[in-house]
Parts: structure tokens; sequence; C-alpha cells
């Protein structure tokens, strides 16, 4: 009966995926051998991938990606009603904290790696996955088209087209070279362009580096030519090339010195930054640590130098203050700079009316802009967060003048106020004030922020501090003194980084809205709707910050967490470990 049932998903495969031309398998039945063997036309072009036909009334949610968030939303979506299909090039989900790790034998490529089908299979959803690489959305027909990965036999890369009720957005990031000639060329990446493939990039580094001492250890060679071989180049001075270079420190100092004595005087690692230090985005206490750190171990950092070309020899760089551009010899180039858009992103936006910004913007639930059935999360997105007020233009009159900061009314806080004002009188009391504080601060985060940050335990304390003595709940406020007490709030808006940590979060948030999809249709729990009826469905998305780690070598990490605590050694090494367990 078991050898049935098997049969039968096979059969039914067969018959659903007609694209599949040639299809062997072998399995046994109580001892006996079986072999089941399906033929198919093969079709020219773009196929189609529809539902089948048990799933039908399943919302078909797709996929796009195993990073961070992508498996972060699969690990968390419980819900049965969907029929869900997973599309990236890369079939296994990879703990990137510790890429640089594997990049020098510390840790090994097997251990932070976890095939998505493994991930997925216990789950009470109907989950599939296709190892292959999404390269246009058309959003208007609500399709994805997808080129396999997989030698298929076939003549050329079997593209087909997907289609999709909600489609889920978590492709990552590429590489930022910021044009620089020479770079995609010459130098090695912890995160491949076209494809996500970061264990396979940090593997090829590590068999870079020992290319490099056994092609310095030859006899043929000068000291000139092996110490121009064993230069080793981290570009970026951010969390992940600071950690690189420390774990190329320890890697050659602790292990290939003992291999390679000869050559171990001629070893030389250099960290360019452009910017004027190394974890600018660090506390000052930590980049100085940092930054003697590694002068004290012989490390070369060169700040404020920009890289501005690459070539098969040489890396040239310019002086940010003289403008003086120089260049040296290197082995090996690691470049760490940033992250960019992914193309088949930039398409999309242009689709959608982005086309001006950096990166695909969504609302506070995740959802791209404009666009209700489609979520963006991770790092090729980036919350747009409303803000109460906006900057008024040049040759906008003034509505509100307030410490020489010229301001406008939003389209929001009039609606605020309006909402607020319970009876319609034209003024608010202060009771009706702090009776709308909930739902401001949570649709608005920035208020609370504002609060937080003037240590103002209510609205009340921002209206003394706009207004005065405001302690009677008889002192009513006008539109005009409303908006004098708002004025300064957006200025506490900030951006979320693009970090595994803002990722995951995401990616729960979302699978728990998905969960709760149908139940919050009927009862909504978000903050009012400012300028509609009634509540949205679920709360906005908040990101909960447990700090920001920078490895530093030699079993010691720095740890910036909440409430402005630093901490540097050995204890943060094992807290930096235990912040994704879980």
């Amino acid at each position: 009966m078991r050898g049935r049932t098997v049969y039968d998903r096979f059969s039914r495969t067969f018959r659903d995926h007609p694209s599949l031309s040639r299809l062997l398998v072998v399995f046994t039945v109580s001892g006996g051998g079986l072999v089941a063997y399906s033929e198919a036309n093969s079709f020219s072009g773009v196929s189609s991938i529809n539902p089948l036909e048990d799933d039908s009334q399943k919302k078909r949610v797709v996929v796009l990606g195993t990073g961070w968030a992508g498996t972060s939303f699969l690990k968390n979506l419980k819900h049965p009603s969907y029929d869900v299909q997973v599309i990236s090039p890369r079939n296994y989900f990879a703990f990137t904290p510790l890429l640089p790790s594997v990049t020098c034998g510390t840790v090994e490529a097997r251990s932070i790696v976890e095939p998505i089908r493994n991930i997925v299979r216990k789950k009470n959803v109907d989950i599939h996955y296709w190892e292959a690489e999404c390269f246009k959305i058309d959003a208007e027909n609500k399709k994805v088209y997808c080129r396999s990965k997989v030698d298929t036999n076939m003549s050329g890369k079997e593209e087909f087209a997907v289609d999709y009720d909600y489609l889920v957005i978590a492709m990552g990031a590429r590489p930022n070279t910021f044009n620089t000639p020479g770079v995609e060329e010459n130098c090695l990446f912890l995160k491949k362009r076209p494809f996500m493939q970061e264990v396979e990039d940090a593997q090829k580094i590590r068999r870079t580096v020992i290319d490099c001492f056994e092609r310095a250890s030859l006899p043929n060679l000068t000291n000139d030519e092996k110490q121009k071989i064993l230069q080793f180049v981290v570009v970026g001075g951010g969390p992940t090339g600071v950690e690189f270079a420390a774990e190329l420190h320890d890697f050659v100092s602790e292990d290939l010195v003992k291999l390679y004595p000869k050559v171990k005087d001629l070893v030389k690692i250099t960290l360019l930054e452009a910017g004027e230090h190394i974890l600018n985005m660090f506390d000052k206490r930590i980049t100085t640590f940092a930054e003697e750190k590694f002068r004290r171990e012989g490390m070369d950092l060169k700040m404020g130098a920009m890289v501005v070309k690459v070539s098969d020899k040489e890396i040239s760089t310019k002086e940010m203050k003289s403008g003086e551009i120089s260049s040296m010899p290197y082995g090996m180039v690691v470049w760490s700079t940033g992250i960019g858009t992914r193309p088949v992103i930039l398409d999309f936006m242009k689709q959608i009316g982005q086309a001006n910004r950096r990166v695909l913007a969504t609302d506070e639930w995740l959802r791209v802009e404009g666009k209700n059935d489609i979520y963006a999360l991770g790092d090729c997105a980036t919350i747009n967060q409303r803000k109460v007020m906006v900057a008024c233009p040049s040759n906008t009159k003034p509505l509100i003048h307030k410490e020489f900061v010229t301001i406008k009314i939003g389209e929001d806080i009039s609606a605020i106020f309006t909402k607020a004002d319970k009876d319609n009188s034209g003024t608010l009391t202060v009771k009706e004030f702090q009776e709308a504080l909930d739902d401001i601060c949570e649709r608005y985060p920035q208020v609370r922020l504002y609060l937080k940050n003037n240590q103002m335990l209510s609205l009340v304390d921002l209206l003394k501090d706009s207004k005065g003595d405001v302690a009677k709940e008889s002192v009513e406020l006008n539109i005009e003194e409303f908006k004098s007490a708002l004025s300064k709030v957006d200025s506490q808006m900030k951006n979320l980084p693009a970090t595994a940590q803002v990722a995951a979060q995401q990616g729960a948030y979302l699978a728990n809205c998905f969960n709760r999809m149908e139940e919050c249709e009927r009862n909504p729990e978000g903050p009012l709707r400012y300028r509609g009826e009634g509540r949205h469905r679920f709360r906005p998305f908040r990101y909960k910050h447990f700090g920001q780690f920078a490895p530093l070598g030699g079993e010691q990490t720095a740890a910036q967490l909440p409430g402005d605590w630093v901490s540097i050694g050995h204890s943060s090494q094992w807290l930096w470990y235990s912040v994704y367990a879980r």
C-alpha cells in the first residue's frame, strides 16, 4: 500500500509537470524492484506551472529566495491553507554570520548550511522547492518568470512561469562595486554577484589563500615576488570586512606560519577604508579598540583611501584628503563594501514607478508600495515609514514656522487631529490627546522614539514642551498648536540596517500575518486608519534590536547592545554566538 502511494505521487508529478521530458526513478517495494518511467513532450519557450487540482482552492504563495528572510518566513508559516512555491538558485540556507570563518577553515562549510528541503519537509503546509533563478517579475499578470539552474539535458536552459496570489520577494542583494574598474574581474566576494553562492565564494577565498602560500614557496621566486604574492588586501572597513581581516590574520599567524615557515615574515594584510575609521557605525570606544588591536598585530590600516581601479596585479587607491593616487601589488583582494540591488529587482522597480529609488520600498506591513499582493523583505527592500510632518518645498508658502524650520501640513497630521477630536469641537483636550496616544505611537513609531529620547513620559510632556503648562485637562489645543507639538518627531526616523537580524524578524512577522490572515480579516488588530474607517488588519512590523557585533579575532568580539552598553572580549564572543540561537 505504501509503494502504491509513492507511485501515485510520482504519477501525479509527471502529469502536473509535462515540462519534465525524461525522468527515471528506481525504488523498491517489498523487496522487489520497480521502475517508473515517464516521457512527455518537450515545449519550446516558457512553460507555465499551474496549481494542482487538489490545491486549486488554496492561495498560491511564491517565495523568491532562501536567505534569512525567506527561510524565516518558511519556518514560521503554519496555516495549511496555502500552496507555497519556493524558488531560489540556492537549495540551502546558509548561516552567513559565520561565512568569514569558513574562508579560513575555522568553521567547515557543511556546519553552516541546512538544505531547504530538510527545513520544509516536516511542515504541515504544502511547500515545494524549485532550484531556479527568477529573472522577471510581472506584477500586472501576477507571474514570475524563472530559469532552471539545474542541467536538464535539454537544449539551452529551461524557462518557466509561475502564477501567484501572493508574492514574497526575499532575494537579498549583491555586492556593491560602485562601478569601479576591474573589481568584477579581479576581486573575490563573500557574496557572489549573479547568484546566492556565499558558501562557494567563501571556499574559493580559502583555496586562493592556500594557493598564494604555495606559489610563494616555489624556489625560483625572489623575495620581492614572494612579498607581492603574500600581500592580502581587504576592501571595506565594515563589520564583514573587519571580521574577515581578523579571521585571515588568525589563520596566517596560528596555522599557516607553521606550514610555511620560510615565508611567514613576508605576509602582509592591508585593510582599506574610504572613511576616516573602520566600524564607523559602532561606538567610538569599539572603533578605537579595533584599530589599536589591528595595528598592534601588524595589520596595515589605510583610512581615507578609496579604491579607483583594480588590475590583475595591482590595486590603485585615491587619498580622500589630498587626491593623490597610489598603487600596490597584491596576491588576493576581497571586496566587502556594502550591497546593491539585483537587476531583477531594478527591472521590477521600473515597472511599478520606483525607478528613482536605490532599493525597493514597502509600507510598514512589508507590502510593496502600491501592490497589496506583493511583499518584500530583507536586504532587497526598505520600509518607507510614513511621516507625521513633511518638509516644505522652497516654492511653497509655509504654514508653520518653528525654530527656523519650515513645516507644512502632512496629509496625515490633519487626519490624526480629526480622529482624536471625538466631539468635533475643532480643538483637542489633553484627555483626548492622551487617549489617542497608543494608536498614534503604533502607527508612527517615531513619536514614541521622540518621547523616549527626550525623556518624556507621555504626550502631555510633549505638549508642555510646545505650549507650556497643560496640567489641567480643560486646556485645549487647536490644529496649529497640535502641529507645532508634533513638528519635530519625524527627526527620529531611521532606515533599518541590512542585517540578518532584521531579515529574520521580518520573515517571522510576515509568516505570522499569513497564519492569522482570516482571523484578522474578521477582527482587525492594527492601529486606527486615520484616512479611512476602522482599523488595519495587523499591527505594523517593529524591529527589536538585540545589538550589533564585530568579531575582532583572537576569540574576541566587540558588542554594542541596547542601552549604550559596550562589551569587548571573550565573553562577547559567546554572546555573539547565542544571538541567532533559537
